[in-house]
């Protein structure tokens, strides 16, 4: 009964620990739609969404396929709208 409590009070940790990296890299993709549809320089947003996609898969809130498939959709969107687009290695 005691380690049952205590496996809820950590997963209660790790769910609120996972929920802030995964609204940060939703934030992030939404930040460079955001900046296509207004037509605005998009380097450094994607750059940053490329940060917090890497950064969730290294905390496996995604798993390394789910996070290149979402940032090759991405810079599809991209490409298709701007030209000359610096991806950040």
């Amino acid at each position: 009964m005691q380690s049952a409590k205590k496996d809820l009070r950590k997963a209660k940790k790790r769910n609120l620990a996972n929920r802030v990296v995964t609204n940060a890299y939703k934030m992030a993709v939404k930040e460079v739609l955001r900046a296509i549809d207004a037509g605005k320089e998009v380097n450094e947003v994607v750059r940053l969404a490329q940060k917090m996609l890497d950064k969730a898969v290294e905390k496996n809130v995604l798993k390394p396929n789910t996070a290149a498939r979402k940032l090759s959709r991405l810079m599809k969107r991209v490409h298709a709208t701007h030209t000359t687009v610096a991806v950040a290695k």
